[in-house]
C-alpha cells in the first residue's frame, strides 16, 4: 500500500513542555499519534502518513483548527493514519497532547 506524506508548520506557539506520548491504535479506521518535544522557535510541526490520498485539503484544515485551539510550541507531532474520519483525528490530537502535558496518564 502506498502512503501519502502530508506536512505541515505552524509558526507563533507557545512553547509547550511534556514528555514524548504516543496515543491511539493503527489499525482499520483509525490512527496513531506521537507527540515529541522539538526546539523549533515556537513552531509546531505535523507530519502524516495516510493511506488515504487526496485529503490534503481536509488534512490542513483539521490541522490549522488543532493549533488554533491549543498554540503548542516546540512539538513534533507523526501522524499515522489508516482511514480515520476528522472528528477521530481532531480526537486522537487532542488526546495526545492532553497526555503529552502530562494531563492523563
Amino acid at each position: 500500500m502506498t502512503m501519502e506524506n502530508l506536512k505541515y508548520r505552524f509558526d507563533g506557539g507557545k512553547p509547550t513542555p511534556g514528555v514524548t506520548a504516543i496515543v491511539g491504535v493503527l489499525g482499520s479506521g483509525n490512527l496513531e499519534v506521537l507527540v515529541e518535544p522539538a526546539k523549533l522557535g515556537g513552531a509546531c510541526e505535523i507530519e502524516v502518513s495516510t493511506a488515504a490520498k487526496g485529503f490534503g485539503t481536509i488534512w490542513q484544515a483539521v490541522m490549522k483548527d488543532f493549533f488554533a485551539r491549543h498554540r503548542a510550541g516546540d512539538i513534533r507531532i507523526s501522524v499515522n493514519d489508516a482511514g480515520a474520519t476528522p472528528a477521530i483525528v481532531s480526537l486522537r490530537l487532542d488526546q495526545a497532547i492532553e497526555t503529552y502535558k502530562g494531563k492523563h496518564k
